[in-house]
């Protein structure tokens, strides 16, 4: 059989429910690439102007809850019916996107972000099982291949269209989301297809109930829970680049030389990706990490599938400890760019090869419990993330609070942020005080405060887990038979 025949083999839906995950994607990572960026920027930008602490608790529980709420919005979906559960998720989806621009106060913003979130719990157990139901050992491999190329796809371009727009304004990046979310819609509506399975017949409180139970039933195993809390260590880690890597590029990283170079080869593509002050947004910066997934992905896949997968893991790890220093630890733009590549290049190896040792360890006759299971980690890291991007982050690399230790070490008198005296006021009349410009500001802020430590923290939690696993592997997983 040809590769191209295959693709006659999947059915319909299959390629709806790619088509649904690719605008999805879009509409999730255009927003949430930049979202750190929106809950502390100035409010005269059209941001909420909170602190990173206050960033990290909205970010940190809502995708907490992203990845935890599937063990019941699955449950629910298999009894309701997966077209049905489409449509509220959307619901829910357009709703937050419009809410979240409504409000101002910590409180709504925390509600809105909690609700954009419990729309994507429901979506994303749906389309990853249609995805499973539409193929079959035959056609898998190929099946999930082209589902998480659609992912990618959609998680480079969402950010870096926003990371374009948002020079017109924050309304233009939650107005694509919903957009994009709106398409979905009408393709559910006269496209999906419920996929053939078999009918749940327990009630829904009941088949949730069951769900808690299943998961229970994996958490007994000791080895397995130890696995899945180091690697939580290693999900906080990685976490950072959506929660604390567009903030610090925005703070202190240089992208005009960025914007320069591209314009000295391509001037239409520098003006239309760049900003009117010829530099690259953080959030298009950003998306280069989806967009090198998708150029190198397979080829990173080919080479680590000589090792075993908690080798790879490991190794990919590593590699990605190396990306944060070049990525927390310079103000150059393209040293930043290489990092972020490095960074990419370890997640490759890392991730998919997380997936693959959990269904490998998995008996059996609990492969899918397994599955399910091994959200839970990143549900945990995200927790984790997010504290780690407010208070710690802030005392070490948070521009604005170690510009107000050095206006209070100076005596200076600049009035405090509130409604009327904006994040950018106070940077700017600290600057005139001080004798400097913004950047003669950033660069004394960065030789003396060293923001740039904040890599040793990422860093040093991403080899923790290297470290943690090498242990588990040599002295925990047992040598002569499988985890059961």
């Amino acid at each position: 059989m040809s590769k191209l025949s295959i693709f006659k083999k999947y059915p319909t839906v299959f390629w709806v429910a790619n088509i649904i995950e690719l605008f999805e994607r879009y509409a999730w990572y255009g927003f949430y690439m930049g979202f750190g960026l929106f809950l502390v920027d100035s409010k005269e930008t059209g941001a909420m102007g909170f602190s990173p602490e206050q960033k990290g608790i909205i970010m940190g529980t809502g995708s907490m809850l992203l990845y935890f709420l599937p063990i019941i919005t699955g449950a629910i979906a298999d009894r309701v019916g997966y077209k049905r559960v489409l449509f509220m998720a959307f619901m829910i989806y357009m709703s937050g996107f419009y809410m979240i621009q409504q409000f101002d106060s910590f409180n709504m913003v925390f509600v809105s972000f909690i609700w954009i979130c419990v729309g994507g719990a429901f979506f994303k157990p749906i389309i990853s099982a249609t995805i499973s139901k539409t193929t079959n050992e035959e056609t898998a491999s190929i099946g999930f291949g082209i589902f998480y190329m659609m992912v990618n796809i959609g998680g480079w371009i969402g950010p870096f269209v926003a990371g374009i727009v948002l020079g017109k304004g924050w309304n233009f990046v939650f107005m694509l989301s919903i957009i994009s979310i709106a398409i979905n819609f009408l393709v559910t509506l006269f496209f999906y297809k419920e996929p053939e399975g078999e009918k749940q017949t327990n009630g829904v409180l009941a088949s949730v109930s069951q769900a808690f139970r299943n998961i229970f039933s994996t958490l007994i195993n000791w080895r397995y829970t130890l696995f899945l809390l180091i690697m939580s260590v290693f999900w906080a880690a990685f976490n950072q680049i959506y929660y604390t890597f567009p903030n610090f590029v925005s703070d202190w990283v240089n992208t005009a030389t960025l914007f320069n170079g591209i314009h000295s080869i391509f001037p239409g593509l520098a003006n239309l990706i760049g900003t009117q002050a010829g530099t690259i947004s953080a959030v298009t910066l950003s998306s280069m990490d989806s967009f090198f997934i998708i150029v190198f992905q397979i080829a990173v896949s080919t080479f680590v599938m000589r090792f075993r997968p908690l080798n790879a893991m490991m190794g990919g790890i590593f590699v990605l400890a190396a990306g944060f220093f070049l990525m927390f630890a310079f103000q150059s733009g393209w040293v930043v760019l290489l990092g972020l590549l490095i960074f990419s290049l370890g997640e490759m190896s890392s991730s998919p090869k997380y997936t693959e040792y959990v269904g490998n360890i998995a008996p059996a006759d609990k492969k899918a419990l397994y599955m399910g299971s091994s959200f839970l980690p990143i549900a945990l890291g995200h927790q984790i993330a997010g504290y780690l991007s407010g208070a710690p982050y802030e005392k070490v690399a948070d521009k604005l609070f170690l510009l107000k230790e050095e206006v209070v070490k100076r005596g200076l008198s600049v009035p405090e942020i509130g409604d009327t005296f904006t994040k950018t006021d106070y940077f700017n009349e600290a600057a005139r005080q001080m004798n400097y410009t913004q950047q003669q500001l950033t660069d004394f802020l960065w030789v003396s405060y060293q923001p740039q430590t904040i890599w040793i923290l990422f860093s040093s939690l991403a080899l923790s887990a290297v470290a943690l696993l090498f242990l588990y592997d040599r002295f925990i997983l047992p040598k002569k038979k499988p985890i059961s």
